[in-house]
């Protein structure tokens, strides 16, 4: 194999890749047995087909275009293990020369993994800001307790809507004297406060009383799903149908013990005051190592090719609209209801999705220079792990990741938790915080378990030299 490499812009290459006239003639023989086997000519068993018989009945460009696609994948491989490349966008291959007899050669175009030089990112520090918890959030939650135990009574005569109040309405909207799609309803429910609808569509009906006809003008958002009103004044003709106040229970000891294991209110709020402390504790651990894991990213250095932010923002769409899914929402509705187009959703993506490919960077670099190797039974743990939340066996679990491609990446992201612990583990002043022994997994077996050196390549091999 001869290799040339050129540089076609700051951050995809071109490789001529050539191999020799025997290499060639030696795989258009191998294509003529694979196309033997998948044709059926009267005469021969399959797998049994002369290659000239072959090149009668399917011409020899047949052949010479199933010789050109596998040599083309096995070179690839070829060369990007010696020159220790990685790609981040799709090879794309063109022909130079196929013909028999002849050297092969041809063009492999993308964009390989950025070069990577890591800064500091151990002894790094970061403050730690825990936010005291006060005693209005305390009666917050209190009061949301309160709330969600309240009772629903029918208003009174003469009775006006207040805040948190829940309504039935008939409504009819216009927009410049006309009705549009969607702006007419019959009965509506409505909680006063919940600001389901528009602007303060429901701070305008507060006062009305039941049967009392009232307009409610708005404006729609400017990003409105329904582009035939979005911007627009819209004005509303409603009719209050009914009227429900909602009751609060007394908060008293009596309150508490319906609603909870505590006996008296001052256990209560203790509880909720000594939990929202763990919580304010666990997002300023949070915090501090997030700002330790961005101080190491600024300390690195690379230059990031556009691509991978491109294939990180696709990868996060996807992962929304599967969670859409499992809630029986399509992504398209979702845009509708949120009122963006998908150029405006990947850019409103695009800094979330730059941050994390530089972290990914980061970790996989720094499990690199650390030599952090996942072991088989963090392997089997994770799987295990999945296992239980998608409520399938782990083996499995373990033979779809295998046969799917999937369990060097299973592999990568144990490896960056890992470098993650270590940067964490090594920051200024930390105190080193044994891993909690997990649970026993259930052992598995099959299929083989992947080999130790494949796990260490789990992340892309970057040359990495530090500052």
């Amino acid at each position: 194999m001869k290799l040339t490499q050129k540089k076609i812009d700051d951050y995809n290459i071109e490789l001529t890749i050539t191999e020799d006239a025997k290499n060639f003639s030696g795989e258009i023989k191998n294509a003529a047995k694979i196309l033997a086997e998948r044709v059926n000519i009267p005469g021969f068993r399959k797998g049994k087909v002369p290659k000239a018989i072959l090149e009668q009945r399917l011409g020899k460009e047949a052949l010479i275009n199933e010789a050109s696609d596998m040599l083309i994948q096995k070179s690839t491989r070829e060369a990007l293990r010696i020159l220790g490349l990685t790609p981040v966008s799709e090879n794309k291959a063109e022909v130079i020369t196929n013909e028999e007899g002849k050297d092969f050669v041809f063009t492999l175009t993308f964009t390989p993994f950025p070069q990577v030089t890591l800064g500091e990112y151990k002894n790094l520090d970061a403050e730690k800001i825990v936010e005291p918890v006060t005693d209005e959030e305390v009666d917050k939650q209190v009061q949301a307790m309160r709330s969600h135990h309240a009772n629903l009574i029918d208003a009174a005569e003469g009775d006006a809507i207040v805040d948190g109040d829940f309504i039935t309405l008939d409504y009819t909207g216009t927009v410049d004297g006309e009705k549009f799609a969607g702006g007419e309803a019959k009965d509506a429910p409505l909680e006063i406060g919940s600001h389901k609808f528009i602007g303060d569509f429901e701070e305008q009906l507060i006062g009305a009383k039941i049967g009392e006809d009232r307009t409610v003008k708005v404006t729609f958002p400017e990003n409105y799903h329904s582009k035939d009103v979005a911007g627009k004044d819209a004005e509303f003709a409603c009719k209050i149908n009914s009227i429900k106040h909602r009751e609060l229970p007394e908060l008293n000891d009596e309150f508490v013990k319906k609603v909870s294991t505590f006996q008296t209110l001052d256990e209560y709020k203790a509880d909720i005051r000594k939990n929202m402390e763990a919580n304010a504790e666990r997002r300023a651990v949070e915090a501090q190592r997030q700002a330790v894991l961005d101080k190491a990213v600024e300390n690195m250095t690379v230059d990031l090719p556009p691509v991978m932010i491109e294939n990180r923002i696709t990868q996060m769409i996807n992962e929304l609209d599967a969670q859409l899914q499992t809630q029986g929402m399509k992504l398209d509705q979702y845009m509708a209801f949120s009122g963006l187009d998908m150029d405006q959703m990947r850019e409103d993506y695009r800094e979330a999705a730059k941050k994390n490919v530089l972290t990914d960077i980061l970790l996989e670099n720094v499990a690199n220079k650390e030599h952090l190797s996942v072991e088989q039974g963090e392997l089997d743990f994770e799987i295990a792990m999945m296992a239980q939340m998608y409520r399938t066996p782990p083996k499995q679990i373990a033979k779809y990741l295998k046969e799917s491609g999937q369990l060097l990446n299973v592999a990568s992201s144990i490896r960056r938790r890992k470098a993650m612990r270590f940067i964490v583990d090594n920051m200024a002043g930390a105190e080193k915080v044994a891993e909690p022994a997990p649970v026993e997994p259930e052992k598995v077996t099959e299929p083989a378990p992947v080999e130790a050196e494949k796990l260490k390549e789990a992340a892309p091999a970057e040359k990495t030299e530090e500052k």
